[in-house]
């Protein structure tokens, strides 16, 4: 059921990894590399709560999840081949976009997934034997630059006019054939639950629940659309205001030009909904986003504060550790590019641990409770990521990785734990879609701010983005303890014993 999971990874690792130092030898200047990734999470917020109504509403004859997995598995696949030949800049900024698209389309649905086939005791190690494949599959993925070249001599310098070196290239093509042969075979072997039968079981489910954990229903009233529109808009407009009083990059003004179009999305589902007396995708989605369950409130804060530092990494990784540890800024020298391969294991070394500490995560939940096992580790990954900044010898670097592979296998699991017990199964994907946008809102804000940033607060230091995020992690480690975990198998397990 979750090994799709180990051939999706391949293509975020491979992103990850190497989309920027693609872009850095396509000549983009070092302050400009993340507006160039806001295709990634601008796509995400787009296309995933979509793809879950989508999913909700979907059966035929191949189920109601698995169609989303294989068309998302095609096109990313294609994509893979596709951007490490890109001629230009702006070129493989497009094809980033629509590979991240691609693998939305496929990963999204596989969280809904284990929410339709686990019970709820079932769901912590449901969620991380996802942890374990996603961590496996980027460990190969993000190693396969390194081994290409170490192992099977294949250069790590661009040859003859080709920009981009032979050991990148052959690795996407290698990570795009596996993606789509992983995603094929949980089409293949997996059996999907009819309505019917997903209807009984989440009956006699709900039967066995006590009230102190019963998931939160839809309790709230219709929003008033107009009103809540009006005030967002109003938001953009003040901070386009504000920065271009302040005479910020104009990547800055992404971040209030999404404020604004979320307002005008809210009008727009307000005519069909209060005046057309209509409903449509649109309404339903933002109708869910605006009633959702507190337990989902209180972890998207949570999710906000771990992702923005773990785009903050992704982003600013290679330029970091190439100019701070290596001391080179020139793409096309042999330093820079052993540099950026290195980076490569290095997020081969966090999800390799990942992939490892997976498989402790529910004992320790058990023993612990889901919320301090994702707390502790938090803080270790924004330990490690802050730690950076203190390193000069480029091995140690698999210190602070650790750490973050902690965090990391924490991050694709317990907040997907703590949060399917409180969704209505009925919307499951559409829930796990709107989750994502404290995923993908997060990087936004990190594509649209964190270049101002380096350019301006950190003297294009690109490390200190690193402690940034650092910080950021360790922030959220904090808000863990305000999630109410309304579906603790530990609660069960209690009221069991008391009874």
């Amino acid at each position: 059921m979750s090994f799709g999971f180990f051939g999706i990874q391949f293509g975020f690792a491979l992103q990850n990894a190497n989309v920027s130092r693609i872009f850095e030898t396509l000549d983009a200047p070092i302050d400009k590399i993340p507006i160039l990734w806001i295709a990634a999470p601008v796509t995400g917020l787009i296309i995933q709560p979509i793809i879950g109504h989508m999913s909700d509403n979907t059966w035929g004859r191949l189920g109601r999840r698995r169609p989303y997995f294989l068309t998302g598995a095609l096109l990313a696949s294609t994509a893979l081949f596709f951007m490490p030949n890109s001629p230009t800049l702006w070129i493989a900024a497009g094809t980033l976009w629509i590979m991240d698209a691609s693998i939305n389309i496929s990963m999204e649905p596989f969280r809904a997934f284990v929410g339709d086939m686990l019970p709820s005791e079932q769901r912590t190690t449901g969620f991380a034997m996802q942890s374990f494949f996603i961590g496996t599959g980027a460990v190969i993925a993000s190693l396969l630059p390194y081994v290409l070249t170490n192992w099977f001599n294949v250069s790590t310098v661009p040859l003859g006019d080709a920009r981009i070196p032979p050991n990148v290239k052959w690795s996407f093509y290698i990570g795009g054939s596996i993606f789509l042969l992983s995603v094929l075979w949980t089409v293949i072997t997996t059996r999907e639950y009819s309505p019917e039968e997903l209807k009984k079981f989440n009956a006699a489910e709900e039967q066995q629940r006590t009230e102190d954990h019963k998931p939160v229903r839809e309790t709230a009233k219709i929003p008033t659309f107009y009103k809540t529109g009006i005030i967002w808009i109003f938001a953009g407009l003040l901070l386009s205001l504000l920065t271009w009083y302040i005479k910020a990059e104009a990547e800055v003004y992404i971040l209030s030009i999404g404020l604004a179009a979320y307002g005008l999305l809210m009008i727009i589902a307000g005519i069909y909904k209060l005046s057309l007396h209509r409903s449509n995708g649109l309404v339903t989605i933002l109708t869910d986003l605006n009633n959702m369950p507190a337990t989902m409130k209180q972890l998207a804060v949570v999710q906000f504060f771990s992702w923005f530092a773990l785009f903050a990494m992704w982003i600013y990784t290679t330029a970091g550790v190439t100019s701070f540890i290596y001391g080179t800024n020139d793409t096309k020298s042999a330093l820079y590019n052993t540099g950026a391969n290195w980076v490569g294991v290095l997020f081969g070394v966090y999800n390799g641990f990942a992939a490892i500490v997976a498989f402790l995560l529910p004992v320790l939940a058990k023993k612990t409770g889901r919320k301090t096992t994702h707390a502790v580790a938090l803080i270790a990954g924004g330990v490690g990521l802050a730690s950076i900044f203190l390193f000069k010898n480029p091995v140690l670097l698999i210190i602070p990785m650790l750490g973050i592979g902690f965090a990391w296998a924490s991050i694709l699991s317990m907040p997907y734990a703590i949060l399917t017990g409180s969704l209505p199964p009925e919307k499951m994907g559409t829930y796990m879609g709107i989750f994502n946008f404290f995923i993908v809102i997060p990087q936004i804000l990190a594509a649209s701010i964190l270049g101002f940033m380096v350019r301006h607060l950190f003297a294009d230091q690109a490390i200190y983005a690193l402690v940034l995020g650092g910080v950021s992690m360790i922030l959220a480690a904090g808000l863990v303890f305000w999630v109410n975990d309304v579906d603790d198998p530990r609660k069960k397990m209690y009221h069991t014993e008391k009874n």
